[in-house]
């Protein structure tokens, strides 16, 4: 990831407005953003009774705002964006970073283009999950959408009137052992427009996941519907798993890096929109690299099993270490559930666009409900939003550190 200073790109930013005011070299835009997150703390879960325990394990979910400026400029076969961030916690110091969201050498040569540099390369069709996301990877239903963090990449593409091709070198400089999406692979993807259907497929070859193939389609039924839908097949998966041997208070973390091997992801869904505006989006997916249902039931078995040692005498603090070490389940895959359903419903009306969507996993009947209002105007937007979970008391998503999230934003164009 490369990292900048705040002072080298305030230079930047000013270099860039001098030129533009001038009338001679690249010109700057962006955005400013300005972010209050309010978060209730879950009494339930591993951290929230490691808490009960021994106060101080582990840090809550806290309030506070946030400061984002988004920059961008390009020029004859360059593109530049870099977000400079202050994040600033009720109660707690101020925290400053900056990044180049990319930073990319390109050249147009006709049918061909070839690119070098930090890019933002997101493929695939769905929208609460992508299978085929095997570049960007980027964290989908984000209560806000900021703009991504390229990936470093060596590219090449090809277009013609109806197909194209794309062939990816990603994180090139990069450790064969990294993990996740800094891992080092190739990827490629195939574009073909049929009439009203869009074809795509994939592959991946990672250092040490392996190889991975998918597809995709895209098709515009009509004027107010639209299908879609994605498969995978992954050789080897990154993920998470407990020492099946670990029992009672443990030393270290039994929660290791782990493959999940020859796994799937499949997703089917599709949009309605009708003319006044007001859409509805529904998808289903199954995420083989999540954690198997036995996996979380040994979770929760072991959770219980930690809760009660400190009544049978053994160190609370012991015991509060070893249930926040719990918490790392979570992290294992992007879904915690393998079987997930969404449902989106949203409108746009002179500016204004109100949604609420429901993702549900039938396993154990968790929950996430999310309800957002946004206004548009001509540089300015206006924001806020509720996302909470529930379900049953032993559902997954009712173990997690965040309760609920409440938001404000505004938004400065310029």
């Amino acid at each position: 990831m490369h990292r900048i200073t705040l002072g080298a790109l305030a230079l930047a930013s000013a270099c860039s407005c001098g030129a533009q005011t001038s009338g001679a070299g690249p010109q700057i835009s962006g955005q400013v953003r300005l972010q209050w997150d309010q978060r209730q703390a879950n009494t339930m879960g591993p951290l929230a009774v490691a808490n009960e325990l021994a106060p101080g394990t582990s840090s809550t979910p806290g309030n506070g705002a946030t400061l984002e400026t988004e920059l961008r400029s390009s020029g004859r076969g360059w593109n530049a964006s870099a977000t400079l961030q202050q994040q600033m916690p009720q109660g707690l110091p101020t925290q400053s970073r900056a990044w180049f969201n990319e930073l990319v050498a390109t050249h147009d040569g006709g049918s061909w283009q070839f690119s070098a540099g930090k890019k933002i390369v997101a493929w695939d069709v769905g929208y609460a999950f992508r299978p085929n996301d095997v570049v960007q990877q980027e964290e989908r239903r984000s209560l806000v959408n900021t703009l991504t963090e390229g990936r470093p990449v060596l590219m090449a593409e090809h277009f013609n009137a109806a197909t194209a091709w794309s062939w990816v070198w990603v994180n090139p400089t990069a450790s064969s052992d990294t993990l996740g999406a800094k891992e080092p692979a190739l990827a490629a993807r195939v574009y073909r427009r049929d009439g009203s259907l869009d074809w795509h497929g994939f592959a991946r070859v990672g250092a040490h996941t392996g190889a991975s193939l998918g597809a995709a389609a895209a098709w515009v039924a009509s004027d107010a519907l639209e299908l879609h839908g994605s498969l995978r097949y992954l050789e080897r998966a990154d993920s998470l798993a407990m020492d099946p041997l670990a029992s009672g208070l443990l030393r270290g973390n039994p929660w290791q890096a782990a493959s999940v091997q020859h796994t799937g992801q499949a997703l089917i869904g599709g949009t309605w929109t009708n003319e006044s505006q007001l859409s509805v989006l529904a998808e289903a997916w199954w995420d083989g690299t999540a954690l198997s249902d036995g996996e979380w039931e040994r979770w929760q078995s072991r959770n219980a099993l930690l809760a009660g040692l400190p009544a049978l005498g053994a160190p609370a603090s012991a015991a509060a270490g070893n249930l926040a070490w719990q918490a790392d389940a979570f992290n294992a895959s992007s879904s915690l559930r393998r079987s997930n359903l969404y449902l989106r419903l949203s409108w746009e009306h002179e500016g204004w666009q109100p949604s609420l969507d429901l993702l549900y996993q039938p396993a154990d009947g968790g929950r996430i409900v999310t309800a957002a209002l946004l206004w548009k105007g001509d540089r300015v937007q206006l924001q806020g939003g509720w996302r909470g979970y529930g379900g049953p008391a032993n559902a997954i998503l009712m173990q997690l550190p965040a309760r609920s999230q409440a938001y404000v934003a505004a938004t400065w164009t310029f």
